[in-house]
């Protein structure tokens, strides 16, 4: 094989595999500009004050991050990354859901025959990848975001 062949299937391999690590959003307003990610706020709930949603955010851990809590930190690190690029300070979190797959062994074996001569061939694969984490958000822009340390907001209570 020729080295610009080889080069070529490289530089598409690694294209394949930097795709599967990208976050992705879909517009639903008015993006600003970027701001630095630890500017970003995560809410796990509505936060108490008016904002703006900004994007829908997708997100996944990586194909070679393991252990739990990496995979949660990279999820909730991408995601602030992402809403930070669409100048979104805040990021109503959906949750997180395991993807499929995961470390496997696979083992294959082949016979042919050419020119008279027959060759036999075998081959066993393995795979230590480990299941990737998705996660969702939304991106908003809150204009006045409540401060840092601010109780929770509280729900109103019907009267009786």
């Amino acid at each position: 094989m020729n080295p610009t062949r080889m080069l070529r299937i490289a530089a598409a391999s690694a294209v394949l595999l930097l795709a599967g690590c990208a976050s992705s959003h879909i517009l639903t307003g008015t993006p600003r500009p970027p701001i630095d990610p630890a500017q970003v706020r995560v809410y796990y709930g509505s936060p108490g004050v008016p904002y703006e949603e900004v994007a829908l955010l997708e997100t996944s851990s990586g194909a070679f991050t393991y252990g739990e809590q990496n995979k949660a930190d990279s999820v909730m690190r991408k995601l602030r990354e992402e809403a930070a690029s669409l100048g979104a300070n805040g990021i109503l979190f959906q949750g997180t859901a395991d993807g499929y797959g995961g470390g496997g062994v696979s083992i294959g074996a082949g016979t042919g025959r050419f020119g008279g001569r027959s060759y036999t061939s075998g081959g066993v694969g393995v795979n230590i990848s480990p299941r990737q984490k998705h996660g969702r958000g939304v991106a908003i822009h809150l204009a006045n975001p409540p401060p840092e340390h601010a109780p929770p907001p509280v729900a109103e209570q019907p009267l009786d």
